[in-house]
């Protein structure tokens, strides 16, 4: 009955991308054969984590038919936080002069400072819950605002200047390897990964997610509370941001007030290729992850392709478009 039902041609359609990425991996290692090597692959995953983080906080929004513009400038603002007060101590750009050296308690100061960056965050997040849910502002329009303020911020606190010197303690956690083989990196994502999992599966938080995406009214009317779920999503999100800007800041050994720009995008579309839907009720985890994996290997193969990069974005914009415009055509067709 099953492969009665199955439609190639409809197969091919709905998962267009991740054919023509696949296709293109294929020819990528053809032709460069240190593509296909663990070195590579290494770096994907380490490219991989940060973004599959801050894809998991998108997720939560799209599936109760919302989103979040604001989530680039949310991890640009982490990793500047973080800068700045986890600057070695004989830095002489140091911006805060006035912190001591923490000596062997550095490890403490650091998760100390990812905590600092996480509450600053939640607070940008409960911000747009509010205003998505109370007072009615589509979460396009509210977070795009956010968008703006966050980035302000940004410029405020840090005078536009960019930010280095960074204590090894930090770059530690993009630096090693459990057992010299597994980044740290990985393992993160891997258990924010599990958690999100557990969450959106096994939870009342879930399911409310879920109900809500796929009819609000009814929702709310069966006796959840809309107002609350939505700001705790939005909430969750900018934690997730958080630790995504605060691990991004670590692995690239600096930080500036356009790091993050246009993530929000990325995730966006990793999501909706990954089968999270903007109609809402729609997504896994899972999904999130096969996302983001195959737009950053399409970010990889251009690049070993040697596609100049003012196309590369080009390639990502119109997978952007396609992206959604499959999800759309998959909505329209069930209805």
């Amino acid at each position: 009955m099953t492969a009665k039902n199955f439609n190639l041609k409809d197969f091919l359609i709905n998962n267009g991308i991740i054919v023509v990425l696949v296709v293109l991996a294929v020819y990528t290692s053809i032709m460069q054969p240190t593509f296909f090597t663990f070195g590579n692959f290494s770096n994907i995953a380490l490219n991989v984590a940060p973004r599959f983080i801050i894809a998991c906080g998108v997720s939560g929004c799209l599936i109760t038919k919302g989103t979040d513009l604001s989530a680039g400038r949310q991890v640009g603002l982490a990793a500047c936080l973080a800068g700045t007060l986890l600057q070695r101590p004989d830095y002489s750009g140091r911006i805060y002069e006035g912190l001591p050296d923490f000596g062997n308690m550095w490890w403490a100061w650091c998760l100390a400072v990812l905590l600092i960056c996480v509450l600053v965050c939640s607070i940008f997040g409960l911000i747009n819950g509010v205003v998505i849910s109370y007072l009615q502002v589509p979460a396009f329009i509210g977070t795009l605002g956010m968008q703006l303020i966050v980035y302000g911020v940004c410029l405020v606190y840090t005078n536009a200047t960019p930010i280095g010197g960074y204590h090894e303690a930090y770059t530690a956690v993009a630096r090693e390897r459990l057992f010299g083989v597994v980044p740290y990196l990985f393992l993160i994502a891997l258990a924010v990964g599990l958690v999100m999992w557990f969450i959106y599966n096994k939870t009342p938080h879930g399911k409310y997610m879920y109900a809500i995406g796929g009819n609000e009214q009814a929702a709310e009317v069966s006796g959840v509370n809309t107002k609350r779920t939505k700001i705790i999503i939005y909430v969750m999100a900018a934690a997730l941001y958080a630790l995504g800007g605060y691990l991004v800041g670590a692995k690239s050994g600096g930080a500036s007030v356009n790091m993050g720009n246009g993530w929000e995008l990325e995730a966006i579309a990793a999501c909706t290729i990954g089968g999270v839907s903007v109609n809402g009720g729609i997504g896994r985890i899972s999904g999130v992850l096969i996302g983001v994996l195959v737009f950053e290997i399409l970010k990889t193969c251009l690049q070993y392709l040697g596609v100049n990069t003012n196309y590369q974005y080009i390639a990502q914009g119109i997978v952007i478009v396609v992206a959604i415009a499959l999800d759309i055509r998959k909505y329209i067709a069930k209805k």
